[in-house]
């Protein structure tokens, strides 16, 4: 839990409830999972998460970035660390020193690669995203002229898929199929297709490799369903002052909210510059020991205030639940018109993470 005296914001994250929902992916996926710890493990903090993880038998972990990759590797000297937006020219050197996997996109990435020296690479092949990928031209050339793959070890064939939180997108279908035909092309290389929401998308998405991110930090993989995966952290913030107004009085800049009775405001440590959200104005509400708390006035960047009235324990210095138990970062998603990604990824380093 957070530190006592903590004045700002904090995320407590149980880091036993990462591991235990990675083993429960694994598990469902029936092959070996990977992690995804991209974005600082989804705002979570990967520092902490990844090595407990892999003290649990993870043994890939996927960045976006070779930053990324670079600061995971000094605290997981031996695992297998693969950066999904590979590296660009002058990264090549220092992916290689560290021991990096670069997942490569497109032939001028393979190419990089190659004439550097090769070895192990991932290959990611477009099957749909349209983002990143080789396509399916490109993956018909490799097929054809073995010379591009010299010295390149691929270690794994990869893709995205596009809607696997909706089962009944039949872009699934059409990913996997896709899929299929490439794979086809070089059968001895081992695969990737399943993220967190098509693990559960059933044994024709399996492959040799799960790539579990939002489900790992408890965001749920099955959206309109009982979410399978355990809560990991908890997000709080301290009330700074009570402040007791009269009808008619307003609070925040611009007085987009004003008081229809006497009541009672909490003015919380957390604002826009800590990522919680500034569309959140006047919208959604925070926790104190089961009483709602609304949101009222605008968020700003560094404080919000909550209508407090009537509830019972409340002082200074108490903290409220922004995210947790009773507010899933869906429910706070869904009252920003985002994701709860969104809602975890934007937390800045001024909220600090708390392992347990």
């Amino acid at each position: 839990m957070h530190a006592q005296g903590e004045t700002g914001a904090v995320l407590d994250v149980d880091t036993g409830a990462i591991v235990a929902n990675w083993r429960e992916l694994a598990r469902r996926h029936g092959a070996a999972a990977a992690a995804v710890v991209k974005a600082d493990a989804y705002g979570h903090g990967a520092a902490a998460i990844a090595p407990a993880l892999a003290r649990a038998g993870c043994a890939t972990f996927f960045v976006a970035q070779v930053a990324e990759a670079l600061a995971l590797r000094a605290v997981l000297p031996e695992a297998r660390i693969a950066v999904l937006n590979g590296p660009a020219g002058p990264q090549v050197a220092a992916c290689r020193a560290a021991g990096l996997v670069p997942v490569l996109s497109s032939l001028g990435q393979l190419a990089l690669w190659r004439e550097a020296g090769g070895g192990i690479a991932f290959l990611h092949a477009d099957t749909g995203m349209n983002r990143l990928g080789l396509a399916d031209a490109e993956m018909a050339r490799l097929a054809g002229e073995p010379a591009l793959l010299a010295g390149v070890e691929v270690a794994l064939l990869m893709t995205h898929l596009v809607a696997s939180e909706e089962p009944a997108d039949p872009a699934n279908a059409l990913q996997r199929e896709r899929f299929a035909r490439l794979r086809a092309l070089f059968p001895a290389w081992k695969t990737s297709l399943a993220n967190s929401s098509g693990i559960f998308l059933g044994a024709d998405f399996a492959s040799d490799l799960a790539r579990p991110g939002a489900a790992l930090y408890g965001i749920n993989p099955t959206p309109g369903h009982a979410n399978p995966m355990r809560a990991a952290a908890r997000l709080t913030a301290p009330v700074l002052q009570l402040r007791d107004i009269r009808p008619g009085e307003s609070v925040g800049y611009n007085a987009t909210w004003r008081a229809g009775r006497h009541t009672r405001i909490a003015t919380v440590g957390i604002g826009y510059a800590d990522g919680w959200p500034r569309v959140l104005g006047n919208t959604g509400h925070a926790l104190f020991d089961g009483h709602v708390l609304p949101l009222v006035g605008r968020v700003s960047m560094d404080l919000t205030t909550y209508d407090a009235t009537g509830v019972p324990g409340l002082a200074e210095g108490s903290r409220v639940t922004l995210v947790g138990e009773g507010v899933a970062a869906e429910t706070v998603a869904l009252w920003a018109g985002t994701n709860a990604y969104e809602v975890l990824t934007r937390l800045g380093p001024r909220v600090a993470r708390c392992h347990r």
